[in-house]
């Protein structure tokens, strides 16, 4: 017989702490969107395939649950990434304005994980700004994401910037590559696979300056000393490499250098078919794989009928709440007896007006056999008052 409370492969509910957790982090983290002029959008959960896919290239594709729909005969697809959807928003229904900062946070579908151990159903909160192509507005979307990675306490950051322009710059010079092979292992750097595959093209200074972006990688100033030679020969590389160190040398970002350390990977080729330009992630210690990811993706929303630059990142709160599990403890409560005492109820309203949290016993339950709270205070009537008390008063 099935087990019927399993669930499926990489889908896992959230039990109420870790829940509590990942919603006050939500909240948190969207007010401090709204407080720097970002405005929250919410799209559906379910569109039609072909808008979800715009621009994405075929990884997404491969990562979206399809299906018809009953009433029109239409393929559909849960979403597997947000982005698309806003980029629809701003490029349809928002089209009057010049820029917009727009926000979102909900949950997406997957048909397999980012990583082994990733979810499937990643609950995405992001940012994004359409309308500016500045540097400026991607230095605005790197700060809010590192406000983003303080406020969930995460310790120290390690941000890794590239720009796809500059792989893309070094591709088009090698005639008949397999660049979907040379993409896969400059990311996997796998130098023995990349020289062999590039053999034919061997003595062309495109394909070994290619073999060089995995040495562009580490701290800053040395890693945009290498670029820089590496890439000499090729003048249209210099306003990409313009825009790494102006990201580098930006004082906004300056006021997060005790938390976070900028660093250069110019190997790093996630989102190619997707991400123009500047591109961006970000690690904690102790977690191989991202914990949030951005960059710069123009042109997004020209199947809509309004191609604009387009900036932005996204986290995944899912997997923020589980990084912070082993650093946090849970709140403490307050516990309090079952009664009707107008007194007792009124004390208990002003506690929870003060932002406590305050637990009433139903009759016959014990206090010592609370599950998943910490209580550390009681209400009790002391000489002839309800008063709060330490647990073992």
């Amino acid at each position: 017989m099935k087990n019927r409370w399993l669930l499926p492969e990489g889908i896992s509910d959230l039990l109420p702490d870790a829940a509590q957790d990942l919603e006050g982090l939500r909240r948190a983290l969207l007010d401090t969107y709204r407080r720097h002029g970002f405005e929250l959008v919410l799209p559906p959960l379910v569109e039609y395939l072909d808008s979800l896919l715009i621009g994405s290239g075929g990884d997404l594709d491969l990562k979206t649950f399809k299906l018809v729909d009953q009433l029109s005969g239409q393929s559909l697809g849960v979403r597997a990434d947000i982005t698309p959807q806003v980029s629809r928003i701003d490029a349809h229904l928002l089209q009057q304005r010049d820029i917009n900062r727009l926000c979102y946070a909900a949950s997406v579908l997957r048909t397999r994980p980012s990583g082994q151990e990733g979810s499937r159903e990643p609950i995405q909160i992001g940012a994004e700004v359409y309308g500016h192509a500045g540097i400026e507005a991607d230095i605005e979307v790197i700060d809010l994401l590192l406000q983003s990675l303080a406020l969930a306490e995460l310790g120290p950051v390690r941000l890794d910037i590239n720009h796809l322009g500059l792989a893309s710059l070094l591709l088009a010079e090698l005639e008949g590559v397999d660049e979907e092979a040379v993409l896969q292992l400059l990311q996997a750097r796998d130098l023995p696979s990349l020289r062999e595959l590039l053999a034919p093209w061997s003595q062309q200074p495109a394909a070994a300056a290619l073999l060089a972006l995995p040495e562009c990688f580490g701290p800053a100033e040395s890693a945009m000393a290498r670029a820089r030679t590496v890439l000499a020969p090729w003048p249209q590389a210099t306003p990409h490499l313009d825009a790494l160190d102006a990201v580098l040398g930006s004082l906004r970002l300056a006021r997060h250098a005790g938390q976070v350390s900028l660093a250069i990977d110019l190997a790093d080729v996630q989102g190619f078919r997707y991400h123009t330009g500047l591109g961006f992630a970000a690690y904690v210690e102790g977690h191989a794989r991202a914990v949030g990811r951005g960059g710069r993706y123009d042109g997004i929303g020209a199947a809509f009928g309004r191609g604009r630059p387009a900036t932005g990142f996204s986290l995944d709160l899912r997997e923020l709440v589980e990084l912070r599990r082993d650093r946090h403890t849970p709140p403490a409560i307050i516990v309090a007896p079952w009664s009707d005492d107008p007194a007792l109820l009124a004390f208990i309203d002003t506690l929870r007006a003060q932002g406590e949290t305050v637990l009433q016993l139903l009759p016959g339950q014990d206090a010592q056999r609370l599950a998943g709270v910490s209580a550390d205070r009681m209400i009790g009537f002391i000489h002839g008052q309800w008063r709060l008390a330490g647990k073992e008063s």
